[in-house]
């Protein structure tokens, strides 16, 4: 991995490596984690839900689409979104990333592009495995697409830290950069009047995005809290939709009864 790339071979990755790879011609990318065994542990969207990232794709459905070589790829629970995958189906012909953790603030204030590094520590490879597999098992509730995506997904498997604000931006990089580049030309907007130079304007408005990523990332940020992968569900409530509507059922069928 380099300065302006992660790009790796396949050979490079090792179980409990954040992977990703990139979609919809550099559009956005999507990330993992491997497990080895060419099997990838990942979070999408149901395949029932409209996102504005994800298509229509058949591609992690055993059913309509069954992988000729791991029959447990596409594997996952009934309404859930965290998804077991083999390499190839995860990648759809991309090419293969690695994900960066524990980098210094300016190698990560000169990456232009958010997600694809972070401040944060990660734990062991056997603890971030863990985490994935338990997920694959009992879900990583709703996707939401700057608050639960696949990237948060991975960030969390890696280091076991989550937002404490459910209101505000995930721990997703790709998501502070959707948000924080129109804000950081919102800000230096008025500077035009004062700056005759496109280039100090456009310096200024860059150097405000690049400190915008840097302040919402999980390394930095005080807001952030490790809770076990076990606590997950009573501490924060996600459930798969499945089980919701199950609850639902239930209730009503109490309220019936009385």
């Amino acid at each position: 991995m380099g300065l302006l790339s992660n790009r790796v071979e396949r050979h490079e990755i090792k179980p409990g490596d954040h992977i990703y790879t990139y979609r919809a011609v550099f559009t956005y990318s999507h990330h993992g984690i491997f497990v080895g065994g060419s099997k990838v542990v990942h979070f999408r969207p149901e395949r029932n839900l409209k996102s504005m990232t994800e298509t229509s794709s058949n591609w992690d459905d055993p059913t309509s689409n069954p992988c000729p070589t791991f029959p447990d790829c596409g594997f996952r629970q009934p309404n859930c979104g965290v998804v077991l995958s083999c390499l190839d189906r995860f990648l759809r012909n991309g090419s293969l990333y690695c994900f960066e953790y524990e980098v210094s603030p300016s190698v990560f204030l000169s990456r232009i592009r958010g997600g694809t590094c972070t401040t944060a520590s990660a734990d062991p490879p056997e603890t971030v495995i863990h985490r994935a597999m338990y997920l694959l098992q009992n879900g990583f509730g709703n996707y939401n697409v700057f608050q639960n995506n696949c990237e948060d997904f991975a960030l969390y498997c890696k280091t076991g830290l989550l937002i404490q604000d459910k209101q505000g931006v995930g721990r997703s990089g790709q998501a502070s950069s959707v948000i924080g580049a129109p804000l950081a030309a919102m800000i230096t907007s008025p500077l035009k009047l004062l700056m005759p130079s496109p280039v100090g304007v456009a310096t200024v408005t860059a150097g405000m995005y690049c400190m915008s990523r840097y302040a919402t990332d999980i390394g930095v940020r005080s807001d952030v809290i490790k809770v076990p992968v076990e606590d997950l569900a009573v501490n924060l409530g996600w459930t798969c939709q499945g089980e919701e509507i199950a609850e639902h059922e239930t209730s009503d069928r109490q309220i019936t009864t009385r």
